[in-house]
């Protein structure tokens, strides 16, 4: 069993993904870079969390089936 991350890493994660969707990937080390950029935050380990959350977002969405028009 994997480890539960906290829900302001999961919110925050979804948040940056739905406001810029093209900046993330499926890479964590793109991910972390690109957090890195944007100055937001404080720790080195929130910061990796987040990034890692991303992934799964980003791999999450991907596999979604689109509803039908």
């Amino acid at each position: 069993m994997g480890r539960v991350r906290q829900t302001y890493i999961k919110r925050l994660a979804k948040d940056l993904v739905e406001a810029d969707p093209d900046r993330f990937s499926e890479d964590f080390e793109e991910n972390k870079q690109e957090l890195k950029d944007m100055d937001e935050f404080e720790s080195k380990r929130i910061r990796n969390r987040t990034a890692g959350y991303i992934v799964r977002v980003v791999q999450n969405k991907d596999k979604q089936p689109t509803a039908p028009a």
